[in-house]
C-alpha cells in the first residue's frame, strides 16, 4: 500500500466539526439544534416543544440569519432504529441536503437501550456490557460520518473526587462506565450554562468549551474562546475557519 500523507486541516474540512454538549435540563440543549447549519434532529426524547417555531422565535428572533425554524424530526425508541439512522445519513440521497445530524441526547438513547438489554438476560452486569458496546460502536459510527457536522447532546451529572472532595460535571449515561467514556471519543466536549450579568443582572446562556474545577470541557481545536456564545454554526465556521 502507498503511503498518502494529508494534512490534518484537510481531513478536518472534508469530516466536518463533532461535538457533545451537555447541560442541565432546560437550558436549551434540543433547541440549540435550531442553530446548526441545515439540520436534522434524531430524537429519542418525547418532549420536542422547545422546537416549536415560536418558541425557536422567542429565543432567537423573528427570520434570523442562521436559525433554523422548521427543523426535520426522526424519532427513534430503539438500538435498531438509530443504527437505521446512521445508515441513512451516510448513504441516503435525501440525508444530503442535511449538514448537520443532531441526536438528542445519548442519554435517554442509552436508558433505552439498557432497558431493552435488562429484559433479556437474568444477569444485569451483561446488560451494562451490551450497553457499553452498542453505544460505544453507535456512537463512533456517527463521530466518523464523512461531510457532516454531528451535534449529540446530553444530560448533566456531578461526580465527587473522593480524594479532593471536588464536584465535576460531566454528560450523564447509565452507568458509570460509559459515561466517563464517553468525552474521549469526541474532539470536541462542551457545556452549556447559564449566569447572570453582574450589570444588568439579566440571565445569558453560554457554552464552555474549556475546562475549569466544575466542568468537563475541550476544544482540540484551538480555535475557540473559553465562553462562546450557543450558537452552533458560529462556532463550527470558527473551528473550521481555523482548519484552513
Amino acid at each position: 500500500m502507498a503511503i498518502k500523507l494529508v494534512a490534518a486541516s484537510s481531513l478536518a474540512a472534508i469530516h466536518g466539526v463533532k461535538c457533545l454538549v451537555y447541560g442541565r435540563a432546560g437550558l436549551g440543549k434540543t433547541s440549540l439544534t435550531a442553530t446548526a447549519p441545515a439540520p436534522v434532529l434524531i430524537s429519542a426524547e418525547s418532549g420536542l416543544l422547545s422546537l416549536a417555531k415560536e418558541n425557536i422565535e422567542r429565543m432567537y428572533g423573528v427570520g434570523t440569519q442562521g436559525i433554523s425554524y422548521e427543523i426535520p424530526v426522526i424519532e427513534i425508541t430503539t438500538i435498531q432504529d438509530l443504527v437505521e439512522a446512521e445508515v441513512w445519513a451516510r448513504t441516503s440521497p435525501e440525508a444530503q441536503q442535511f449538514q448537520t445530524i443532531c441526536l438528542d441526547s445519548l442519554t435517554e438513547i442509552g436508558e433505552k437501550v439498557l432497558s431493552n438489554a435488562k429484559g433479556q438476560v437474568k444477569d444485569p452486569r451483561q446488560a451494562y456490557g451490551e450497553l457499553i458496546e452498542k453505544m460505544t460502536s453507535t456512537v463512533k459510527a456517527f463521530r466518523d460520518l464523512k461531510g457532516k457536522h454531528v451535534y449529540m447532546s446530553a444530560k448533566e451529572e456531578r461526580s465527587k473526587d473522593e480524594a479532593t472532595g471536588v464536584t465535576l460535571a460531566g454528560p450523564a449515561m447509565p452507568g458509570s462506565k460509559l459515561g466517563q467514556q464517553l468525552p474521549y471519543l469526541f474532539d470536541e466536549v462542551f457545556h452549556l450554562g447559564k449566569a447572570k450579568d453582574p450589570a444588568s443582572q439579566q440571565d445569558y446562556r453560554y457554552i464552555r468549551t474549556q475546562p475549569d474545577f466544575n466542568y468537563d470541557a475541550k476544544d482540540r481545536s484551538g480555535a475557540l474562546a473559553e465562553l462562546e456564545t450557543p450558537h452552533l454554526g458560529y462556532i463550527f465556521s470558527k473551528i473550521m475557519g481555523s482548519a484552513q
